[in-house]
Order: structure tokens, then sequence, then C-alpha cells
């Protein structure tokens, strides 16, 4: 017999390995046999994503009171959250308020489950917005923080208040915006 091989019964011969072989082989599977049981762990414990959708009308204060109406979608995963959001401020020539439509993706950190009924958050984000006043238009980049809560109505229906501050980049009117708004939330 030679001394790289061990002969097994039905005539088959497996290599004789090392001490030091063997851990080395060892070591290679193990990143893989640990990413795949992480894998699995967070596969069976995963809590199910909550998606939601809000229709609102509400104020921008500034420079004036002026209805803005709009639309957010979400997706939830404990804590956090991601949302995009469209709203549209109606132009008031007279009082020198521009119209503003926003398109805005945020990030919100909630609340895991609702305390009393009420899930509150905190949001921040950023994307494009449009002001315009008679023919002067600027569109840019914009970001916005701020807060709310959605209140458990009936099943899914919840009522959610919503404040956010707006900081429009570019050459805007009004560079600091701010928004405060009640809409219909479902969520699925």
């Amino acid at each position: 017999m030679r001394d790289t091989e061990l002969i097994v019964s039905f005539g088959m011969r497996l290599p004789r390995t090392t001490k030091l072989e063997r851990a080395a082989t060892t070591s290679r599977r193990t990143p893989q046999h640990l990413t795949t049981a992480v894998l699995i762990m967070l596969v069976v414990t995963a809590s199910p994503a909550f998606a939601d959708a809000t229709a609102f009308i509400g104020s921008t204060a500034t420079p004036a009171n002026r209805q803005v109406k709009g639309f957010a979608v979400g997706i939830g995963l404990l804590v956090l959250g991601f949302e995009f959001e469209f709203a549209r401020t109606s132009e008031t020539p007279a009082e020198a308020a521009p119209s503003l439509t926003t398109g805005m993706g945020n990030v919100l950190l909630q609340t895991p489950a609702p305390v009393a009924g009420i899930q509150f958050y905190l949001t921040s984000g950023g994307g494009a917005y449009r002001e315009r006043l008679g023919t002067r238009e600027e569109t840019h980049f914009g970001l916005n923080a701020g807060g709310g809560a959605k209140i458990s109505l009936v099943g899914p229906i919840r009522a959610r208040l919503d404040y956010r501050v707006f900081r429009l980049r570019g050459e805007p009117l009004h560079q600091v915006v701010q928004r405060i708004y009640a809409g219909l939330n479902i969520g699925f």
C-alpha cells in the first residue's frame, strides 16, 4: 500500500489527508455553511412586509396658506419603512405664492407596532420639485424631514397626520417650505 492512499472495502481507495489538509478544507466550507444557515434563519424568522397607501389633503404654509393634495405609497419592515410621495400645492398669484409639485423618496423610522392605536414615525428623504409663479419656473432637487402618526380607525384603515419641512435647492422663491396634512391610509 502506498503512503498517500487508504484501501477501503470493495476495492475503493480513499486518499489519506493530514490534519492540516482537513482543517483547510473545513475552514473553506465554514463560510458557505454559515451563510446558508443565516439565510435560512432570516427566511424562517422574517416578519412579513407591510405596505400602505395614503391619499391626503392639507396646507402648504410658505409664504401663504395654500391647499396641497397628494398621495404616498410605502412599505415597512418593523421599525424601518420606505415611501414614495407625490404632492401638488396650488398657486396663489395675488399673494405671490407659487405652486409647488414634489416627488420625494423617503425613509421612515417608526414604532414597530401601534401604541394605543397610534403608530408614530419620523421621516427624511429627497427628490425633485417644480416651483411655478406666473411665467417663472424652477425645477431642481429638494430634501425633506418631518414626522407624523398613523391612527387606527377600522381594520386596515387609518387616519394619517404629517408635518414636513422642505429645503429646496437651486433658486426657488422660498428655500424652506412647511407643509401639514391629514390623510386616509389603508394597509395591505
